[in-house]
């Protein structure tokens, strides 16, 4: 049965061109990597594609890191893109699967249904030796009206109320030697460790070759460390891109996400009134 979550790069390549097809490139790394999408973006592209950078489409009210931007925000950014009411998106990365889910959230949390991932990215994508373009894109503007669903997002205290009560599952997406607080956070001021009571499933095991694992491979990952599918999941990693990719993984696994906790450890590791703990699970 295919998924509504994904694309194929054939599907893709029957549809360029379409005036009703949004495809965005997604791609975002890491500071310290010293790569940056926009520049990568100009370098090659899939052809038509739009770049949406989830640094600079965010909520720049909170001192933290590409935080879901604010509606009018959003409508702006899209309407610029050339992204609007009544298309079908298509996100992808240069990764393979990374970036790409955060903004696959981020449009679903705009009530956008029609929006999905193409499977295996940029990678798959110039393997196949499919067609690319160089350059700025230069869209026409489309108007986006943005409706947000509050069920997609988890606050910092919606997150300690699931806790204290059972209601959900909040799930880690971040490595585990960080997850324990074995290594240094990459970002100043935030603290080493884990949210008490969390449980950890690191992004890495759950994704092969740039795509994310078959749905029955994804049941046995959260199985293995512990997560019940049964159950409600808040999905949460260090700034929340790897937590989109576990909230990817929990519906394609059959589950349901209660919301992203969209400060995570970000937020969650910088407050002084916020319990941290290290060590084994």
């Amino acid at each position: 049965m295919p998924s509504r979550n994904f694309l194929t790069t054939a599907e893709l390549a029957a549809e360029l061109g379409d005036a009703n097809l949004g495809l965005i490139d997604a791609s975002w790394h890491l500071p310290n990597t010293g790569r940056t999408g926009a520049a990568e973006f100009r370098l090659k592209h899939i052809p038509g594609a739009v770049f949406f950078d989830i640094d600079l489409i965010a909520d720049h009210d909170q001192d933290l890191p590409h935080m879901l931007p604010k509606p009018d925000a959003l409508a702006k950014a899209m309407t610029a893109l050339g992204l609007g009411d009544g298309m079908r998106f298509v996100v992808y990365d240069a990764l393979g699967l990374y970036a790409a889910a955060r903004v696959w959230w981020t449009l679903r949390a705009y009530g956008v249904d029609d929006v999905r991932i193409l499977d295996g990215g940029l990678p798959r994508w110039i393997k196949e030796a499919r067609p690319l373009e160089t350059g700025d894109a230069h869209p026409k503007p489309r108007v986006f009206t943005p409706r947000l669903e509050d069920k997609f997002v988890a606050s910092l205290d919606e997150v300690r109320a699931a806790l204290a009560d059972g209601s959900a599952q909040v799930v880690d997406a971040r490595p585990a030697e960080r997850f324990r607080g074995l290594v240094s956070e990459p970002r100043p001021g935030v603290k080493s460790g884990r949210i008490p009571g969390s449980l950890n499933l690191p992004f890495v095991d759950i994704i092969e070759h740039g795509s994310l694992k078959s749905p029955d491979a994804l049941r046995a990952a959260f199985a293995e460390h512990k997560v019940d599918l049964e159950k409600p999941i808040i999905t949460t990693c260090g700034s929340g891109v790897t937590a989109a990719i576990l909230a990817l993984a929990v519906e394609e696994a059959g589950g349901k996400v209660e919301g992203l906790y969209d400060g995570s450890w970000a937020e969650w590791g910088s407050r002084a009134d916020c319990p941290v703990v290290t060590g084994p699970e």
